[in-house]
Parts: structure tokens; sequence; C-alpha cells
């Protein structure tokens, strides 16, 4: 369980900035680039970490360098509205590892789902599997990603949360 959200400060908002587009600094260029000591610094660090601020620290991989890959966006629409009806479909693509975002969405559909694959085919393959399933898919919409010009892999925290940076 998270404990009670803590009160969050602008040098709180600065560690959390830093710590994301760099999760390997060390505790004393933390500090310095947050204006602490880094004492002060790692009590914070702890503290956004206990609360669940923090949730983990892992590695950037640049998947084109390990092979093709291809990526897909789905437009799902389900054909009943029930809160049963939504928690069944979640259940069911969070065990899909292809999946790797699933948005619940307002507008024209209720889904967009992000998948990673090996090919076209690959995601074809899933997206069959997903269909015979009793998971009350009315229909999808399926956009192949030609080339993605960037990824941001962070989130602009400081000017969310500061109002400025």
């Amino acid at each position: 369980m998270i404990p009670d959200a803590l009160k969050l400060d602008r040098i709180d908002i600065r560690i959390l900035s830093h710590l994301q587009r760099n999760g390997r600094v060390t505790n004393v260029d933390l500090a310095d680039a947050v204006g602490l000591s880094p004492s002060p610094c790692l009590i914070r660090v702890k503290r956004l970490e206990k609360a669940g601020y923090i949730t983990g620290y892992g590695a950037h991989v640049q998947l084109a360098k390990l092979g093709d890959m291809q990526v897909v966006f789905t437009q799902v629409t389900l054909s009943d509205h029930r809160r049963e009806d939504f928690a069944k479909f979640e259940a069911a693509i969070r065990n899909i590892d292809e999946v790797v975002e699933c948005h619940l969405v307002s507008g024209g559909f209720d889904y967009l789902l992000k998948f990673v694959t090996r090919s076209v085919a690959h995601y074809h393959s899933i997206a069959e599997d997903v269909l015979r399933q009793s998971i009350n898919i009315e229909k999808y919409f399926s956009y192949i990603v030609i080339q993605s010009p960037f990824v941001k892999n962070h989130y602009p925290i400081e000017k969310l949360f500061n109002g400025h940076e």
C-alpha cells in the first residue's frame, strides 16, 4: 500500500525530473543538480520511493538495434460498456506481452493500445488470438507505424507541476 500522498515541493519535483532522465545518476551529482547536499537529497529520494512516486529504475533499450520490429497502435471498441466488460477486456489484454500500453479513452472508441511486435504478420496473429477470446470486441482499427521521428521517455514534470523550467 502506498502511504498518504506527500506534499511535494519544488526540490522534490526537480529530483523526479532528473531521475527520470538519468536513473543512474550518483546521489552526489543529483544533489548538486537540485541544490542540496548529498544526505538530505538521499533522504528525499528514499521518501519519494517509499511514497510510490518512484516506482523503479531501468534502462531504455534501443529495440531497432536488436533487430526488426513493428509498432502498431490499435483502436478498440467494445460491444458492451458495463464495468465488468471493461475489467474483462483489461485483464485479457494485460496478459499479452506485446501490448506495452493500454489507454481507456473518450471519443469514438474505447481503448487505444500500443503493440510492439516482430512484424505485421506477428501483430496479425496476436490480433486474431485476441479476437478469438470472449472479451466483447465489436471492432478494431490498426495503425502501422512507418517511422517514429522521436519518442520521449520522460515527462515534462517541472513544467507540469512548477509551471516553468
